[in-house]
């Protein structure tokens, strides 16, 4: 083989999440754009729950029931129990230079989904060696949700890089309320219970924030060279 050329191969990156409303598949789809638009190969892998024990609740939105539709969760959450999902195929095998993990919070910590992915073999084959990163969606307990993803992930061979969270508005009482009147009507109210109520969900800058964070994980990534003859 002569030196004779140097190609540069495109830095591969995978985004792996769960979202029932929608909220990390939006965080994931513009930081994606930035990614690629900086020269990244980009795959993104969305879980499936579909644990039979929890999953009919998760069929549709909005709840049937706002609040029965998730409290049989608070239990196995607090005990940092797995449940059955569905991998797509990108987030099962594939040699990544960044895997960044899109959590939501589920009572104050990460959502079952995620934590059962990221205790997977699957999860052990992709992040082996390899550098992750996460970002928090949340109403509250971030940090909780945050460093339980980097323990994961670190525990199935992979470098912790950076995270980011993004929360909703208002304080605890509002910001519930909000996320409840959410859950079962599927869209925004200004009153819950008579109390007027913050708007839930992602807050306007989240797409700034976003776009920033993925600039900071893209000046970390540089194409590979390799030899052609």
């Amino acid at each position: 083989m002569s030196l004779s050329e140097v190609s540069e191969t495109k830095p591969r990156v995978l985004f792996v999440y769960y979202t029932h409303t929608q909220q990390a598949e939006r965080v994931c789809d513009a930081m994606a754009d930035v990614l690629r638009e900086r020269g990244c190969d980009v795959s993104q892998a969305s879980i499936e729950f579909t644990d039979p024990h929890y999953a009919k609740n998760f069929k549709e939105f909005p709840f049937r029931h706002a609040v029965f539709g998730i409290l049989p969760l608070l239990w196995p959450q607090l005990r940092r129990k797995t449940g059955q999902i569905r991998i797509p195929d990108v987030a099962k095998a594939g040699d990544y230079d960044l895997v960044c993990f899109g959590a939501p919070t589920w009572f104050f910590t990460t959502s079952m989904p995620v934590r059962s992915y990221l205790k997977s073999d699957e999860a052990r084959t992709v992040l082996a060696g390899k550098r992750f990163a996460a970002y928090v969606v949340c109403r509250r307990y971030w940090s909780v949700n945050l460093k339980e993803v980097r323990k994961l992930g670190a525990a199935q061979g992979g470098e912790y890089v950076d995270g980011i969270r993004f929360t909703y508005e208002g304080g605890q009482v509002r910001s519930l309320l909000s996320l409840l009147s959410y859950f079962g009507k599927g869209e925004t109210r200004e009153r819950s219970l008579g109390i007027k109520i913050p708007p839930t969900n992602l807050k306007p800058d989240f797409l700034e924030q976003a776009n920033a964070f993925a600039n900071r994980l893209a000046d970390g990534l540089e194409p590979s060279r390799a030899l052609v003859d």
